[in-house]
């Protein structure tokens, strides 16, 4: 079996962004009420969110298959120096899934797997990435749940005292194809740094 190949990963979430941007594209040329076009948005933020989730996974499976020593060194256990995609996914998610509670949880997520000097975890926590990822996070949460608690997180990451939806925001001023644009730009700077 192939191993996992944070260059591709990287490929795969600019490809899956980009036809994601062209969904909203061609929604933006139908007529449409304001409410289909916010929940458009608002599948379109669920979308990327799990885009990106993909893409972090696969680069935390990659990282740790290239250097078991720190995880070794983290855990104290004793990691052989190669190991399948399917443990080091194991490592990471358990029997649940791949989540992290927005970009301060992705950077101690990553910093548990993986070296804190490590380039992805140095792109992460990059300060020119940091609006976008919160933005992404809290406006995935906000559209999935419409919580009071997910309201609030949303108001906070895009500094505004009133949000009517994750959609509504996201639909006006090219903020969602900002936000794309910016992660599609961590997604290059990742690529650029991994070895493969």
């Amino acid at each position: 079996m192939r191993k996992k190949s944070i260059k591709k990963a990287a490929e795969a979430f600019s490809a899956a962004v980009d036809d994601t941007l062209s969904f909203i594209d061609e929604l933006e040329q139908k007529t449409v009420s304001a409410k289909a076009r916010s929940w458009a948005y608002e599948y379109a933020i669920i979308r990327l969110y799990r885009d990106f989730e993909t893409l972090m996974l696969e680069s935390i499976v990659a990282g740790i298959n290239n250097d078991t020593s720190v995880l070794s060194s983290k855990t104290g256990i004793k990691f052989p120096k190669h190991l399948t995609d399917e443990v080091c996914e194991y490592i990471v998610t358990g029997d649940g899934y791949f989540d992290f509670r927005g970009r301060d949880g992705l950077i101690k997520t990553l910093k548990s797997f993986l070296a804190d000097n490590h380039f992805l975890v140095v792109a992460v926590k990059d300060t020119k990435y940091k609006d976008a990822l919160e933005r992404l996070s809290a406006l995935r949460n906000y559209a999935a749940h419409d919580s009071p608690q997910s309201k609030e997180a949303a108001k906070r990451a895009v500094d505004q005292d009133r949000i009517s939806s994750a959609g509504s925001w996201l639909k006006k001023k090219e903020r969602f194809a900002d936000i794309c644009e910016n992660l599609k730009k961590l997604a290059t700077a990742v690529a650029a740094a991994a070895k493969h």
